[in-house]
């Protein structure tokens, strides 16, 4: 056999990692020629080269060498002001208009990058444009005109323009892969990856950031209808759902981005209402302080809290923007413009994305949204049209109007006509029972509320016990019980003596939708006595609380909210028996006309 015979050509991986390194070549040349040309005032068309590279790269790598090769070079342009000051001839002008034109270029590069599939370069992309918002906002300090502290906006709102529209990669472009729509609609929805790594660097830490993108993402919202972009509520609401770092006090206002913005700015110009208003305060305290002035001799004088300072309490409207990133209330006003056009957005698309949006903001409504704005109530309109979702979005918007009703003051007659409407013959069949009354109990927990209404609950609730598992029973008997003890006028309801013995003898009307004319006052709790007979004993053990005296303390209801049918078996299995149950008779004691013989046959 003859032997084989090798080819003396390189093979085509060989060339490759050949191709790679002449380009890694390159791209380190254009570099070193940049830097020197900037130094020296030469020729900077080598730029247009090495954009060129990154543009066209194919690896990953290649592209990661000529980003940051691109981003030293125009930190170095940036620091040399060669974007921003006085033009000193028209060539000089030819020449930043130049530069701007490949800076624009590299930030919409970097701009589609944070979708590509590499998430090295996701990552990679972000962290050089919130460097170069760093960069052009102290070079816009260093050289503006006004005396006081700059930031880049343009730059910025390119950066919020590509974390909520999320153009796609410029390198993903260049497959030959098809793609269908369902695909291309995910191409435009924000990267986990990159979202936390926002949130986790910039947007939850530096208050300048945050300031600024609420503000340019309700621009941005409005200006993009969603049949333009269905994706951007999504993407914003991915973002400020994760928001749990929001300023409540002036002094917590200390983390910022661009450095200068951190100085403090001057005092605003106070309006003459503003003055006349603090004449009027000090000359009404002042009366008074003469009138009490004896007993101020005896008093200890306040103790102010060290860590609190007093904010810029100016209008919003009339703030610049150095003097609103300091102040509490701007940061509030634009939490509630970002939150005002969010809201309406979601509502629109498909039913089910719809319930999908509205129960993720609904479960960070009430701790993370509303104590933020400045005026809760403006959201009735969106919280109050959730309640017709029914089900889980439903209950948790209940949730959002009870706290506005109870915080903010906010007037909802029919706030329990909704809540009663819940009591359908599924409530207590559905995954989500625990939680619905864990917020019926706290619906009901006033004392002030008419017996009428509670009555009504209670009822409605006795009435769908007949049909409810064990696990919906265990829990209805202890809610009962505690309802009972807090709205004493409802024991007429278990120390009734007429003949209401079933349905047909019961005054309830059971189809009346609101809860105030149902006449359940003047019924019974039948309904939960006849549990003294279910086939659970756990059931009818409860059951029998009713025929004792009411001496005990309420009931934990955390502690029967989480049974379901394995907790029920479970609890039955490891119980431990005193006495053994009888299973069965002596042949010697069945009597003989029984019936049994017809039945059974016994040997």
């Amino acid at each position: 056999m003859p032997p084989r015979q090798t080819s003396s050509l390189p093979s085509s991986s060989k060339k490759r990692k050949t191709r790679e390194d002449d380009t890694v070549r390159t791209i380190q040349d254009l570099e070193k020629q940049l830097t020197a040309a900037v130094s020296s005032g030469s020729s900077l068309n080598p730029l247009a080269d090495l954009l060129d590279i990154a543009l066209e790269a194919e690896s990953a790598a290649q592209v990661s060498k000529a980003i940051y090769a691109l981003y030293r070079i125009f930190v170095v342009i940036i620091a040399r002001g060669l974007l921003s000051g006085p033009d000193a001839s028209e060539e000089a002008k030819a020449v930043r208009t130049w530069l701007l034109d490949r800076l624009h270029a590299f930030v919409d590069f970097l701009s589609g990058l944070l979708k590509d599939e590499e998430p090295s370069l996701k990552i990679s992309a972000l962290d050089i444009l919130f460097s170069l918002q760093k960069h052009l906002s102290s070079a816009l300090t260093r050289i503006g005109d006004v005396k006081q502290p700059q930031f880049h906006a343009s730059h910025f709102r390119k950066i919020v323009t590509a974390l909520l529209l999320c153009p796609p990669s410029p390198r993903a472009a260049r497959s030959k892969k098809r793609k269908t729509e369902e695909d291309e609609g995910e191409d435009h929805v924000l990267d986990p990856d990159v979202r936390d790594h926002f949130v986790n660097t910039w947007f939850s830490v530096n208050d300048d950031i945050r300031w600024f993108f609420l503000r340019d993402s309700a621009i941005l919202i409005s200006k993009h209808p969603y049949s333009e972009a269905p994706q951007l509520p999504g993407n914003l609401l991915s973002i400020l759902e994760r928001l749990t770092t929001f300023p409540t006090k002036a002094s917590e206002l200390n983390s910022w981005w661009v450095e200068e913005l951190g100085t403090k700015p001057p005092k605003p110009k106070r309006s003459a209402d503003d003055d006349e208003d603090e004449d009027d305060a000090a000359q009404g305290s002042g009366d008074a302080d003469e009138e009490d002035d004896w007993r101020k001799f005896f008093d200890d004088p306040p103790a102010k809290p060290a860590e609190e300072k007093k904010g810029i309490t100016a209008r919003v409207h009339t703030l610049t923007i150095h003097q609103s990133l300091h102040s509490l209330a701007a940061h509030k006003a634009v939490f509630t413009r970002a939150w005002l056009a969010l809201l309406p957005q979601l509502s629109l698309g498909s039913l089910e994305r719809t319930k999908a949006y509205s129960l993720r903001v609904l479960n960070v409504l009430h701790r993370g949204v509303i104590p933020h704005l400045t005026r809760p109530i403006l959201i009735m309109d969106w919280v109050s049209s959730s309640v017709d979702h029914g089900g889980t979005v439903g209950l948790l918007a209940l949730n959002a109007l009870f706290t506005l009703m109870k915080e903010y003051n906010l007037d909802y007659p029919s706030f329990y006509t909704r809540l009663y409407a819940f009591l359908d013959r599924d409530v207590l069949h559905l995954k989500h029972r625990a939680r619905f009354f864990r917020l019926t109990e706290l619906f009901l927990s006033s004392t002030h509320l008419p017996a009428t209404i509670v009555a009504s609950f209670v009822k409605r609730l006795s009435r769908m016990s007949l049909n409810a598992p064990p696990a919906a029973v265990v829990m209805l008997i202890p809610f009962t019980y505690n309802m009972l003890r807090r709205h004493p006028a409802l024991m007429a309801m278990i120390h009734r003596n007429e003949e209401l013995a079933g349905a047909d003898c019961d005054g309830f009307k059971a189809h009346e939708a609101n809860p105030t004319l149902t006449n359940a006052l003047e019924s019974s709790l039948w309904e939960l006595y006849s549990h003294r007979q279910h086939y659970h004993a756990a059931v009818s053990t409860l059951a029998k609380i009713f025929e004792e005296a009411f001496t005990r303390p309420s009931y934990a209801m955390e502690d029967f909210l989480d049974h379901t049918y394995g907790t029920l078996f479970e609890t039955e299995v490891k119980r431990k028996i005193r006495k053994e149950p009888a299973t069965a008779l002596e042949l010697s004691q069945v009597p003989e006309s029984d019936g049994l013989e017809e039945l059974w046959t016994f040997r």
